[in-house]
């Protein structure tokens, strides 16, 4: 190749990268919700390339695409969801990526999105801004940068101090230090993403007995429930209470409402239940409630056989992973703050008052309608894809329903659903699981970016409802 070949060659490239700078800058600045949508699905395609090496099986074979792709997604969603076993499929090479697919997704997507906006424009413009105020909480909206800093440091230190834990108490129980230390670290950040992986084979099954084990992953995962928004709200004014937001108040008061009850409601349908608790000592039983109230809400580990649980206790597993955790956290679910919005509107509906009042605030008619929202896309994407299921499995619906709310909640808990429904239904799940991860976000920081004023108002009239 000639000299003139060969700068005509660079000149092309250097004109593909100025457009696609150009097109990321519009994006930054106009839509950064598709950015958001685009490195999402970027990091798919890396992470299924990856796995889909024969280095990564632990057999030197190829994985095929449709459990590739699923892992790969399942991991970049922090969800859990498996079609193979992670221990006996994936080699050493394979769990480090998938680690590293969990680690992305524990950032979040709406993080690095707005880190690679950051990165190719300098700056963020307004839509952006906003969008990071919708997402993660950035309250002071010229300090976006600083605070996407703190997202990044507060999930390393979080991460950091579960493994200081996890990786003692995983050297002691398998009596070696080098695979006791990748336990321990694969653990501390599956369980702040909320992820639910597991490299053992059985999962955490050979651990029910380890508190030493059990308690920072239960933490963990309660902890990374939370979400974004409260930690930087609780990092900016600590434990003054007075000062916390809504959003903190909302979220912490939630969430600990439903463990309560949820451990409660567990262990009052599987205590006779021989095929999980039922054979356990009470301070046991009352001990797996609480480790599975705070899995089903997203953490995705499980110590006992789902598929042995009662109908009742896995249609309380499935309200609980469709609530899911908090807002701009690495739960799924359609988010407690949702929950808490739309219950608190049906108790001012009831008292007859005209706005929705909670702790010296009062709820705009705006969030009330973006909770309807968020409820109404979380539903219409399970039936959906339960529909869909139901084509190519022969199981029984709870069994159908259970996985596909596991999907769209990013939870991760299974009943074998996902390894049974074949090519069709992997491709399904996976798209679940990507729309339940992205769809929320996405859609709620659209409908907060359209908000506009309007200069004239129809007659009231009220429809008959009910």
């Amino acid at each position: 190749m000639n000299t003139s070949s060969e700068s005509s060659v660079l000149q092309r490239a250097r004109d593909l990268a100025i457009r696609l700078r150009g097109h990321v800058r519009y994006a930054a600045g106009h839509a950064p919700a598709r950015i958001a949508i685009l490195v999402f699905a970027a990091a798919t395609l890396v992470f299924t390339g990856l796995l889909m090496l024969p280095i990564a099986s632990d057999d030197g074979t190829r994985t095929a695409l449709p459990d590739a792709l699923f892992t790969a997604v399942s991991a970049v969603t922090v969800t859990g969801l498996t079609t193979v076993d992670t221990a006996e499929h994936w080699s050493m090479f394979g769990q480090i990526v998938i680690l590293t697919a969990i680690q992305t997704g524990a950032l979040g997507v709406v993080t690095i999105a707005l880190l690679l906006a950051m990165m190719v424009t300098r700056k963020l413009g307004v839509s952006s801004r906003v969008f990071a105020k919708e997402s993660i909480g950035a309250n002071g909206i010229g300090s976006v940068g600083q605070l996407l800093k703190v997202v990044v440091a507060t999930t390393f230190l979080i991460e950091g101090m579960l493994a200081v834990f996890l990786v003692p108490a995983f050297v002691a129980a398998e009596g070696a230090f080098w695979p006791g230390l990748w336990h321990g670290i694969f653990y501390a950040i599956s369980a702040f993403g909320n992820a639910g992986f597991t490299p053992h084979e059985g999962g955490l099954a050979q651990f029910a007995g380890n508190p030493f084990v059990l308690v920072p992953i239960a933490v963990g995962v309660f902890v990374g429930s939370f979400g974004f928004p409260v930690f930087l709200n609780l990092i900016r004014v600590r434990w003054t209470r007075h000062k916390w937001t809504l959003h903190t108040k909302l979220t912490l008061i939630t969430t600990t409402v439903l463990l309560l009850l949820g451990a409660a409601a567990w262990a009052g349908f599987e205590w006779n239940n021989p095929g999980t608790v039922g054979d356990e000592p009470w301070w046991e039983k009352i001990g797996h409630a609480f480790f599975a109230s705070t899995m089903l809400r997203s953490g995705g580990f499980s110590i006992v056989d789902m598929e042995s649980s009662t109908a009742t206790t896995m249609l309380l597993s499935d309200a609980l992973m469709f609530v899911g955790g908090g807002s701009a956290s690495t739960a799924g679910g359609i988010k407690v703050t949702t929950l808490a919005v739309l219950f608190l509107a049906i108790v001012a509906e009831a008292k007859g008052t005209r706005h929705t009042n909670t702790l010296g605030r009062r709820l705009p008619d705006g969030t009330l309608r973006l909770a309807i929202s968020v409820v109404f896309l979380g539903a219409t994407l399970v039936f959906v894809a339960a529909a869909l299921l139901t084509i190519v499995s022969d199981a029984k619906l709870d069994r159908i329903l259970f996985e596909v709310i596991s999907a769209f909640a990013t939870c991760g808990l299974s009943v074998g659903i996902s390894a049974e429904v074949g090519p069709f239904g992997k491709y399904v799940l996976t798209a679940l699981m990507l729309m339940g991860r992205v769809g929320p976000i996405v859609l709620a920081s659209a409908l907060a970016l359209r908000q506009r004023q309007e200069l004239y108002a129809y007659p009231a009239e009220r429809p008959i409802i009910g």
